[in-house]
């Protein structure tokens, strides 16, 4: 693990980044004390599973049907 100050990691980024990228952990500080952590960033895909919700998800019986005060605000009905 690495530990630097701010004004080091600001002038030293990039080379920080490869740092972590290659699997380190760099901590930076400030006045002496830790307040932030650089960690290689990993995305966890999670498989998706196609048709997880079926049969517990129900369409009533008037769903296409067009209640009478939006159809009059579309113009659809007097």
């Amino acid at each position: 693990m690495l530990i630097t100050n701010i004004s080091e990691a600001k002038a030293q980024l990039s080379s920080l980044i490869e740092k972590v990228k290659a699997g380190e952990d760099v901590i930076i500080g400030k006045a002496g004390k830790p307040v932030a952590r650089l960690v290689k960033f990993e995305i966890k895909e999670a498989q998706r599973k196609p048709g997880a919700l079926k049969g517990k998800i129900e369409i009533g019986e008037d769903f296409d049907d067009l209640p009478s005060d939006i159809a009059k605000a579309f113009g659809m009905e007097e």
